[in-house]
């Protein structure tokens, strides 16, 4: 990596699929590190789960070194339980790289998709789609594919963050 360059971890927060993905920025180039999921055992309690997801995220933030990190802010379900579940996930998301002293920052689902398809209506296809154009080669996952774009969205917005502070 490059002294100039940044790695940005993004998480697609979730208690069932959590999908992560890290990228390289240097100017305007971005280059594809890695993707994956990590995926809990769905029988196991909540708080398995949870555990499972921050060592598995404190895994990646000591494997990768991001220099900062995105993760999808929460949304309204219709579903309250659905909703306090992905709070919980998001969490364990938020958490893994601020306890390693990485700055976290959060972006709504629409101006991740917008920043990334050019629409913040765009569906899962879309956005995977998109991200084979924008990162060549790789071939990731619905959930490692959003996680990407959320890296990317931070790539774009990350300098008005310089002004404020992150999550």
């Amino acid at each position: 990596m490059s002294s100039d360059s940044i790695r940005i971890l993004g998480i697609d927060p979730g208690l069932r699929i959590t999908g992560w993905g890290m990228i390289e920025v240097q100017g305007t180039r971005i280059r594809h590190v890695e993707h994956g999921t990590i995926r809990p055992d769905v029988k196991a309690s909540l708080a398995e789960r949870l555990s499972v997801l921050f060592s598995e995220m404190g895994a990646l933030v000591a494997d990768y070194s991001p220099d900062e990190c995105a993760i999808e802010e929460a949304f309204m379900a219709n579903n309250a339980s659905s909703a306090l579940k992905l709070g919980h996930a998001r969490a364990a998301g938020l958490l893994a790289p601020a306890h390693a002293g990485v700055p976290v920052y959060e972006y709504a689902a629409r101006l991740v998709k917008k920043s990334v398809v050019g629409t913040g209506a765009a569906d899962k296809a879309q956005i995977g789609a998109m991200i084979g154009v924008l990162l060549p080669g790789c071939k990731a996952s619905a959930d490692a594919a959003d996680a990407l774009a959320i890296a990317i969205c931070h790539s774009h917005h990350r300098k008005a963050h310089s002004l404020g502070s992150a999550a």
